[in-house]
């Protein structure tokens, strides 16, 4: 799946496409766009070259099955993954990856433009760098003796109601034969969203949208960040962060029907545990679980690990660590070439 963030943005919906219909979604500019945006990695899987081998007849066969109002999306297929935790995974037929990227791209813009700032998870040109470094300037204006509040929503995609979801979308799409279509990718039941869908990340956007907007309009929180459904506000006193913990504990329930996970209250000089980092106001490092994989990925001379973890690790003090480590550790020459 095509990781939304890290999509290229041109192509999504233009301005005379503000509005997105069915019409447009279902036209075959649009479909032939998602197909390519769909097949990105993926060009040698059975299933791709399957469909692509048809691809003028399968483009037509959707445009037609979306027009007319037939088209249902087939069974998922389920695996599991273990990392970061054990979590199922439902996996589109093809077909329907392809629907789901023409839709992203007509849909996402018109939420996006309406999204607040300071909210980093599945974004084009966001993402956990961006979010790193907008948390560490709010820590940096604070006084450190100052407080957080850091919140985790508990099962945030398994816990989206459908019916508050459908709300929020057919608040900005016009179309209800588009409201109807996204919602085929809902999933199963009143409650909970198919995980690895390229829409549920669109879906978490929107429900969340709210609460976001809540936050900074209603509650006057500056120096608010969100990041899927870790989100942290900073800069408050003591009194404020344990008031707001408890109303929006109470405002989640009342409105989205979500309940905390976890939560954490402390000083802003004691750093901050978030987007993969550990985040002081003068430095930044990696979290331990990356130091981990680095180690273990040093160990089997696995290059792609190393290189990645040291990618993700640039802006970061645990960088030069790194670097280190494999000048004083491998013989590899693949690894010591990224180390020089």
């Amino acid at each position: 799946m095509t990781h939304p963030a890290k999509a290229n943005s041109a192509g999504l919906c233009s301005e005379s496409h503000s509005m997105p219909t069915l019409e447009y979604i279902a036209s075959e500019e649009a479909l032939y766009q998602a197909f390519l945006d769909a097949r990105k990695g993926k060009r040698n899987r059975g299933p791709v070259e399957l469909y692509e081998r048809n691809l003028g007849a399968n483009l037509i066969a959707t445009r037609q099955a979306l027009l007319d109002g037939s088209y249902r999306p087939r069974p998922t297929r389920q695996f599991m993954v273990q990392h970061p935790k054990p979590r199922v995974i439902d996996a589109p037929a093809f077909c329907d990856s392809v629907v789901q990227h023409s839709i992203y791209r007509a849909v996402y813009p018109v939420f996006d433009r309406g999204f607040i700032h300071d909210n980093y998870g599945c974004r084009i040109r966001k993402g956990t760098h961006r979010a790193a470094d907008q948390l560490q300037r709010f820590m940096r204006q604070c006084d450190g003796e100052e407080y957080y509040l850091q919140l985790d929503i508990r099962k945030f995609y398994y816990s989206i109601n459908h019916d508050l979801l459908r709300e929020r979308v057919a608040r900005k799409v016009r179309d209800t034969r588009v409201v109807d279509l996204m919602m085929q990718f809902s999933g199963e039941g009143s409650t909970g969203l198919f995980i690895g869908n390229l829409l549920s990340q669109l879906f978490g956007l929107i429900y969340l949208d709210w609460m976001d907007h809540h936050i900074k309009r209603h509650l006057k929180i500056k120096r608010y960040l969100r990041y899927v459904d870790d989100f942290v506000l900073v800069g408050l006193t003591l009194a404020e962060a344990q008031e707001l913990k408890t109303h929006l504990e109470q405002w989640l329930a009342d409105n989205l029907q979500l309940k905390l996970s976890k939560w954490r209250i402390a000083k802003v000089k004691q750093g901050i545990n978030f987007v993969g980092f550990r985040t002081w106001r003068s430095t930044r490092f990696v979290r331990r679980r990356s130091m981990s994989n680095f180690s273990k990925a040093l160990r089997a001379e696995n290059v792609d690990s190393v290189r990645s973890i040291l990618a993700n690790a640039k802006h970061t003090a645990s960088h030069r660590y790194f670097i280190e480590r494999i000048q004083r550790e491998s013989s590899n020459h693949d690894l010591l070439s990224i180390a020089c």
